[in-house]
């Protein structure tokens, strides 16, 4: 699984998979209603992957930037969806199977 994660997921922006995981814990412990935390997770990981993005390529035309504008939104929910099955696992290997 590790492997598929990286070779979708560019490197340098899989630090955002364990600063979302914390963020949704933190959400989780406040009073925001359980179906929005992945929303959210998902639009700060867009926000953040673009912001990323976008100041590390060299932008010369219209069209890099859309280019930038929609690497950053895949990685974005691929980094929140990494995020969210890392949570999955914690809650899972807590579980007590009979």
């Amino acid at each position: 699984m590790q492997e598929l994660i990286c070779q979708f997921i560019r490197p340098d922006l899989l630090i955002l998979v364990p600063v979302l995981f914390l963020i949704g814990n933190w959400l989780k412990k406040s009073t925001i209603r359980d179906y929005k935390i992945p929303f959210i997770l998902g639009t700060i990981a867009i926000i953040l992957s673009n912001i990323y993005i976008l100041l590390t390529i060299n932008i010369f035309s219209i069209r890099e930037i859309l280019l930038g504008l929609f690497a950053g939104f895949c990685q974005g929910i691929l980094i929140a969806g990494a995020s969210v099955f890392l949570k999955q696992l914690k809650i899972q290997s807590n579980k007590n199977y009979k």
